[in-house]
């Protein structure tokens, strides 16, 4: 099994990789590069900060094309994680509306304060569906780790597991070959492990 974790300098890359060796994946690599991307069996798409220049970092690279080959022609399996699995769908609004790579019917909106502290950062309990891989074995209530100021909505059925934070959004989705999370396995002990473990594995 090789995994590639897309490097185009806005992911928190170097505990992801950690994290998924320890959860039992010996083949991982760094890259942003097309003809190594199209070899691996699964990528994830890490992101940490602002969606426009993700984005844009993501074109300066020419990652458009490789993801867009990579997901929806050979449709194999991808992992979005906080501002990736946000990049993953059709829009946000951070910065003014800006597109995503449109794969996933959701849309990205700032959270209404509504008396919390926004960024939302910390430990906070996702209601897990039971139909989900990822989640697989884990409680119907688990904890993992945030820190985002924005949130994903969707009016389709994306397998969504929701978490609330003075509203409720969508902390997970899983639609076909393509999952993401808006909390950070890598960062939520043994609960993020276990969901690697489920996408290396059963994903």
């Amino acid at each position: 099994m090789k995994i590639i974790i897309i490097d185009y300098g806005m992911g928190n890359i170097h505990s992801l990789n950690s994290a998924l060796i320890e959860s039992g994946c010996t083949n991982v690599k760094l890259s942003s590069d097309y003809k190594l991307i199209q070899t691996a069996d699964k990528i994830i798409l890490p992101g940490v900060g602002n969606f426009s220049k993700a984005m844009d970092l993501i074109k300066i690279r020419n990652l458009e094309e490789s993801l867009y080959d990579f997901v929806v022609v050979k449709q194999k399996p991808i992992l979005g994680i906080c501002l990736g699995m946000q990049i993953l769908g059709l829009s946000s609004t951070e910065d003014g509306k800006r597109d995503g790579l449109r794969f996933i019917n959701g849309v990205v909106e700032r959270f209404n304060s509504n008396g919390v502290k926004i960024p939302h950062v910390g430990y906070n309990q996702v209601q897990t569906n039971p139909q989900t891989v990822l989640l697989k074995s884990l409680p119907e209530l688990s904890d993992f780790y945030f820190t985002h100021s924005y949130k994903m909505l969707s009016d389709e059925d994306i397998n969504q597991s929701i978490c609330h934070y003075s509203e409720d959004f969508i902390a997970c989705y899983e639609k076909d070959n393509i999952a993401g999370t808006q909390f950070h396995p890598e960062l939520s002990q043994k609960n993020g492990l276990t969901l690697l473990k489920n996408f290396i594995e059963k994903f």
